[in-house]
């Protein structure tokens, strides 16, 4: 990644370039284009742009390109661009620019030299080095150009107010060290937010974590902060009071939930959640005094998921009541930990419906017992402890074991008194 500076014909950008030999053609993001003021002129032959396996790419196809004057550090061009909808950068330097001015590149150093003899003669002012802007950091800044506001040439003025015409999304840092919501995918549904701040959520507890940053947004839309699948999975973290209105301009701040038995630390710069920008219907309610009729009508929880019987002549559909069964090694599964929980059990007497719980460990102990009803106690019994069969014998014991001296353990009890409390 290198920082260029495209010019305009009413003002210039700052913006990141990825250096890719992969790239067929040099490219300019169309959104780069039309909020810059960056004119683009209509290709003879729109053109298709593929994959490396063949496969029609989701950026083309080409219908626009710009031949623009770019700065890279003292060296200055004028580029032409394929115009195209880009994913994941806003512009790409390809092989036909690679090929025109064949700079080196120190990849130790990230250093980029421009020492061709048509660099050295026409492009360079000064000098020739000019040094590549790490990944991340190039991606926060594209970011923060993306979403940087510009005004719709209709739109109303600052004092307005957005309005349906300016569709950008804001980003602004309140603190320097915040970092600007970022995407894991190109077709990532959200923006990853980062924490300002390092937090303890405590187990069974919440914590609020700000991000150090306000957000903008667009009309008819809000914000919806989600939770991180990982962080959900792993370590149990949710998300509580996710929706920011597009009104609200204070810092965004999360409601980190800890639905897990161990408290969780959260340091700073960790994506502790993500941002999903949804559209809503912000028409008006309507008060009335009857709704329509539906087949449904007030039954409430829970009762789009009972069937119903066919109605017999002059009767009410009887309610057919379902139950799923799961099986108490499917069960225990769930629970590997051992947590302490019972399952369901039912029968139906006399057209009701009788619910008993029974705790796991007791029925996966019957059930052993039954499989193993047929087998010698030989066999389910360790080598090591063959020598105390008379333990595991499965006749009921009707005499106590011969007295063992250093073994037996009694109990003297007195005639009037009470059963004396000691330590055995």
């Amino acid at each position: 990644m290198v920082k260029i500076q495209l010019h305009g014909e009413k003002k210039s950008v700052t913006i990141n370039a990825m250096i890719d030999s992969g790239a067929t053609e040099d490219f300019i993001d169309q959104e780069v284009c039309n909020k810059h003021g960056i004119k683009m002129i209509k290709a003879k032959n729109p053109r298709e742009i593929y994959l490396a396996d063949g496969k029609p790419s989701a950026m083309g196809p080409v219908t626009y390109l710009r031949k623009v004057p770019m700065d890279i550090s003292s060296h200055r061009e004028l580029a032409t661009f394929q115009v195209a909808n880009l994913q994941n950068h806003e512009v790409i330097l390809g092989m036909p620019w690679l090929r025109e001015h064949n700079p080196t590149i120190y990849w130790n150093d990230k250093r980029i030299t421009f020492n061709c003899e048509q660099c050295t003669t026409w492009c360079l002012n000064s000098s020739p080095v000019a040094y590549a802007v790490p990944e991340e950091k190039a991606l926060e800044e594209n970011l923060i150009t993306r979403f940087s506001k510009i005004q719709a040439q209709n739109g109303p003025t600052a004092k307005s107010g957005p309005t349906a015409n300016n569709q950008s999304v804001k980003v602004k840092k309140l603190s320097t060290e915040a970092r600007v919501p970022t995407k894991g995918t190109a077709r990532a549904a959200g923006h990853d937010l980062y924490a300002n701040e390092g937090t303890d959520v405590p187990a069974r507890g919440q914590a609020i974590v700000g991000t150090g940053i306000a957000i903008g947004l667009p009309h008819n839309t809000y914000g919806r902060i989600a939770p991180r699948s990982r962080l959900a999975v792993k370590h149990r973290l949710t998300t509580n009071a996710g929706v920011i209105d597009s009104d609200y301009r204070g810092e965004v701040k999360v409601i980190l939930a800890n639905l897990g038995d161990q408290p969780y630390r959260v340091e700073n710069e960790d994506r502790i959640a993500q941002l999903i920008i949804e559209k809503f219907d912000n028409r008006e309610l309507q008060e009335v005094t009857q709704l329509d009729d539906t087949e449904r009508g007030d039954q409430g929880f829970g009762s789009s998921d009972t069937t119903m019987d066919q109605e017999v002549k002059g009767q009410k559909a009887k309610q057919k009541m379902e139950i799923n069964e799961i099986s108490a090694r499917a069960f225990g599964q769930c629970y590997p930990k051992g947590e302490t929980t019972g399952i369901l059990r039912w029968d139906e007497v006399d057209n009701e419906i009788q619910l008993e719980t029974i705790n796991i460990s007791t029925e996966l102990a019957i059930k052993n017992k039954k499989n193993n009803e047929d087998q010698d106690v030989r066999d389910t019994v360790p080598r090591e402890y063959r020598h105390l069969l008379d333990v595991f014998e499965k006749e009921e014991k009707m005499k106590v074991p011969p007295h063992r001296t250093g073994i037996d353990l009694g109990i003297d009890l007195e005639e009037g008194k009470t059963v004396p409390i000691k330590k055995v």
